[in-house]
């Protein structure tokens, strides 16, 4: 007599290995590229208001039989735990948030963080900090408080054990008022462009020195103390006139500098 329930079963089997969503992971099932990527040159994730994604901040969540309340703000916020990493498994695929997932982009995954948030992960273990935007839901296992992309979990040297004790600081971003009040006040040259925000002096300057190179421009590093900690910003110029400002804001998309402020 044949068994009627052998096809029902496969399908089962060949949906449950197709599905896409993170909640369905376990732990060791994520990988890396082939070859190390040198992702030095990343920046770290600046901090800037941006409403919260209508998608990703449900009042609560459950996944595997545990519910899970959203934050109504980050403001405040700092926990102590393990930090692990996803990469190439879910590399452009949606994140909670609504965009895609970029693993070689400074971004992270929370369970109860408002998304997006910016936070500052310091790892315990050698005292290396960054910057990264939440903009995504997990990790699911036990013990864990974060989920870093390749990029993040590189450069705060946890890829090789998959994990690693890691202090995050939710950090604080400038109110729309303020950016608004800033902009109503008529430009006065010389100012400079802030290109990048560091967690780290060392990777501030190394931003610095590359755009220097490709703009003619000199630059410094400005330190901005907050109370999660120093941020290192990297000022480029001085920018004489609008027209020099337009042709400098043009150039900074093609040299990787997606996210930038007009500073006086």
């Amino acid at each position: 007599m044949k068994n009627r329930g052998l096809p029902s079963l496969l399908v089962l089997l060949l949906l449950l290995a197709g599905c896409s969503t993170r909640t369905m992971e376990y732990p060791n099932d994520d990988y890396g590229p082939a070859r190390p990527v040198d992702v030095s040159h990343v920046p770290d994730a600046v901090p800037r208001d941006e409403p919260y994604s209508k998608y990703g901040n449900p009042s609560s969540y459950t996944v595997r039989g545990r519910t899970y309340h959203v934050l109504d703000t980050g403001e405040g916020y700092r926990e102590k735990g393990l930090a692990s990493w996803y990469g190439l498994k879910f590399h452009g695929r949606r994140t909670s948030s609504g965009e895609a997932y970029d693993m070689y982009a400074m971004t992270a995954a929370h369970k109860t963080l408002p998304l997006p948030t910016w936070v500052r992960v310091t790892n315990l273990d050698n005292g290396s900090s960054v910057v990264v935007k939440v903009n995504d839901r997990g990790p699911f296992h036990s013990g864990r408080i974060i989920d870093l992309s390749y990029a993040a979990a590189s450069r705060l040297g946890v890829l090789g054990k998959g994990t690693a004790p890691v202090e995050v600081v939710a950090l604080q971003v400038e109110k729309p008022a303020t950016v608004a009040a800033k902009a109503a006040d008529a430009r006065q040259f010389p100012l400079w462009v802030q290109a990048g925000a560091f967690a780290s002096e060392a990777n501030a300057r190394l931003l610095l020195h590359r755009l220097e190179g490709l703009s003619g421009l000199q630059g410094r590093i400005r330190p901005l103390e907050q109370l999660s900690g120093r941020i290192y910003r990297v000022w480029l110029g001085p920018v004489s006139s609008e027209w020099q400002l337009q042709q400098l804001t043009k150039k900074l998309p093609e040299w990787g500098i997606e996210s930038y402020r007009v500073v006086q």
